[in-house]
């Protein structure tokens, strides 16, 4: 009864509850808007790492972190990478074998990695393929030593596909190496630092340049999904515990920092904006209170308990609150829903975003326990809002009240 009461007292003064229901559908739209673009900053530079170099977990020699050097590479690495592949949870597995070099042109030089990899193992792993711009992924028949490098690599030393590079490295004895490679593919990733600092080739090929047996200094591991990743992580890490294993969110924190303090910042600013609410709810109500306080104090008068008037007042805040909350849940839902599929092109800030490795095409994104947790908050707000009207309320005097005009 209470309930029902509660609702219809909302719609005596339809004005005044719609404006309050409108501020605050809109004042939650905005907000979890704004919340998803920016979580969906943060997921796209956690998805376009991972899907870059990172992966979900790599495994090196311990200290390897510290000395990159080429003497630093796993033993028995290729036994481990066959391994690793029948571990449940595990997707695809990938080694590799890098070596610090400087890459040449005819008119510049500049420090690289260069990345020995297996092509068609390295295609399961990263999507490096996917972001070639010009040439083939190594295709048949690429001639002697084919590479594949980023465009800010090739625009800084002045290279174009078909062109031959020089890469100069140290071998396993400290000697070192020149080696001219033909560039067959040319990518561009979110990230202009990758671009321009790793150059790819066929393990084979850089085995053959080093003279040495196969070996490798790191293995990427993709989990099947990013929800098992944890217990996949755990698996890894106790099968080889003399082994240096690491998550992507070791291996690149403030990527993984930045996406959380997204979420943090999704929170905070939903929670500002419902604060700011509060206000407008308690003036609303007070207003409602004052408007009917004769009413209010004759109901007293003939014996309704005043925390059951209490109870009335906090139901018609909730209930006001909830209905602008739900609106504005959905219609914020749906807004993300619908951007998350078509995208927001972000391609004139493209240099911008290159510089955080973002995709340019921002896709918003809000966990499910956003949308769990805000009606929670909503109720909070509703009932901190009900305090002072209802405080008022119960400390109606009926002969006052009554007299009241």
């Amino acid at each position: 009864m209470i309930l029902s009461l509660a609702w219809k007292n909302i719609w005596r003064n339809k004005k005044r509850s719609l404006i309050i229901i409108v501020a605050t559908a809109l004042g939650l739209w905005g907000s979890l808007l704004s919340g998803a673009i920016w979580m969906g900053w943060g997921e796209s530079m956690v998805d376009t790492a991972i899907s870059r170099d990172l992966a979900h977990i790599q495994i090196h020699k311990p200290g390897y972190a510290q000395n990159k050097e080429i003497i630093n590479y796993i033993p028995d690495g290729f036994q481990i990478l066959k391994e690793t592949q029948n571990l449940p949870g595990i997707a695809a597995v990938s080694g590799r074998t890098l070596v610090e070099g400087m890459a040449a042109s005819p008119t510049s030089t500049f420090g690289v990695k260069i990345v020995g990899i297996v092509p068609a193992q390295a295609k399961t792993v990263t999507d490096i393929y996917k972001r070639l711009i010009e040439g083939e992924y190594f295709p048949d028949g690429g001639g002697r030593n084919p590479v594949v490098i980023g465009r800010k690599l090739a625009d800084r030393l002045g290279l174009k596909l078909h062109s031959k590079i020089v890469l100069s490295f140290q071998d396993l004895d400290g000697s070192l190496n020149y080696a001219a490679g033909k560039i067959v593919g040319i990518y561009k990733t979110e990230s202009s630092l990758f671009d321009q600092s790793n150059v790819f080739m066929r393990q084979a090929d850089l085995f053959r340049l080093l003279n040495t047996k196969p070996l490798i200094h790191e293995i990427a591991i993709r989990a099947e999904s990013a929800r098992i990743m944890p217990q996949v992580y755990a698996a890894v890490k106790a099968n080889y515990p003399q082994l240096a294993v690491h998550s992507w969110k070791e291996l690149a924190p403030e990527v993984a920092y930045t996406s959380a303090a997204m979420e943090a910042f999704t929170y905070i600013f939903i929670g500002i904006i419902l604060f700011a609410l509060l206000f407008g709810i308690t003036n609303t109500m007070l207003m409602a209170v004052i408007e009917r306080f004769r009413e209010l104090g004759v109901l007293i008068a003939v014996g309704m308990k005043k925390g059951r008037v209490f109870t009335m007042i906090l139901l018609e805040t909730i209930l006001l609150s909830i209905t602008g909350g739900v609106a504005g849940i959905v219609i914020g839902a749906i807004s993300i829903v619908y951007l998350a599929h078509a995208g927001i092109d972000l391609t004139a800030l493209a240099s911008g975003m290159e510089t955080f490795g973002a995709s340019t095409v921002l896709r918003p994104f809000l966990p499910l326990d956003m949308y769990i947790a805000l009606p929670i908050m909503i109720v909070i707000t509703a009932s901190l809002s009900a305090v002072l009207p209802a405080w008022k309320v119960i400390h109606i005097q009926p002969s006052e009240a009554i007299r009241t005009y």
